[in-house]
This record gives C-alpha cells, structure tokens and sequence, in this order.
C-alpha cells in the first residue's frame, strides 16, 4: 500500500489554496491542500505499525511550530507546479530530516523545499500564463502547526488519514 506523511493546514489556507487547485491542479479531488513531510512510499501493514510507532515518539521531540507563507512560487523549469512557499523553521526542518531518516529506504528525489501545491501538471505555456499573474499576488499566511498526519491512498487514488501525531511533550 501507498503511505505518505503530510501537514494539513488551516481551513483559512486550505480554501485559498483550493480557491486555484480547482482550476490548476488535477488532484484537486485526490487530497486536501497538504505540506508534505515525507513523499509517497510503499509499505506492508508488518512495516507501517513500527514507523507509525517511530512517528508518535518523534512528535514528541517537536513543539508546535509557525508555518508561514511568504509567496506563490514555482519550481519551474525542473517541473511546471506553482505553490505556496512556506517558510523554513528549525522545527520543520528537524521534523522533515528526522521522518524521512526513519523509513530510510526511499531515496530523496529533491531537497526539502516547504511548500503548499496550488497547480500542477500545467503545460508551458499554461504555467507561465497561471504564475504570470498568481506571482503577483499576496500569499502571507501564519498559523500554528500542532499535528502531522499518515495518509495512504485507496484504490480511487484518494488519499485518506491513516494516523494523526500531535506535536509536543504533553500530546
């Protein structure tokens, strides 16, 4: 089965995000809006239940933290997706490098760039059109992040939480 780990952000960000994902992002119907702390990955139930367990103990090390968006981006020219940046922070970073690190089979494609999808898949000219006129725009968000979820994806290619981790010593 297919796992990821993700943080969901508030409903306030998520309508913002969807307010373009419905025109810009074909998996618009798969997922809410998310940050993704650990990329999609296969596993059995037998190895799922011990990283679940390593996930309960690591959101223990983790207070809650901010995660602020700062402005629409892309990663243009690697892919043509244009998102939210969300700013760095040690606790973010900490919790990204200390997840991935756990389930250590998966190769990292990329660096870890914190970021909420607004569209993706887009053709050359579409994205540059859509980024064209989005970049403009102001995006500066903050809310408090307190929990990360485990998701896995059903049969339809939706993704559904598996588990939910709340963040800090008394969690």
């Amino acid at each position: 089965m297919k796992y990821g780990v993700v943080v969901f952000p508030s409903k306030s960000l998520q309508d913002l995000a969807n307010s373009y994902r419905k025109r810009y992002d074909p998996h618009y119907s798969l997922i809410p809006p998310h940050m993704t702390l650990k990329n999609p990955f296969e596993a059995t139930e037998s190895e799922i239940k011990p990283f679940t367990e390593k996930l309960h103990a690591l959101a223990k090390n983790y207070e809650p933290f901010t995660l602020q968006t700062t402005k629409i981006s892309s990663f243009k020219p690697v892919n043509n997706v244009i998102y939210f940046k969300v700013s760095s922070t040690p606790e973010l970073d900490g919790l990204y490098n200390e997840i991935n690190q756990s389930f250590s089979e998966q190769n990292l494609e990329y660096s870890f760039v914190p970021h909420i999808t607004i569209g993706q898949k887009l053709s050359d000219d579409e994205h540059s059109d859509v980024y064209g006129s989005l970049r403009m725009l102001k995006a500066e968000h903050e809310e408090t992040v307190d929990r990360f979820h485990l998701l896995y994806q059903l049969e339809n290619g939706s993704w559904t939480v598996y588990e939910t981790f709340r963040l800090g010593k008394e969690a």
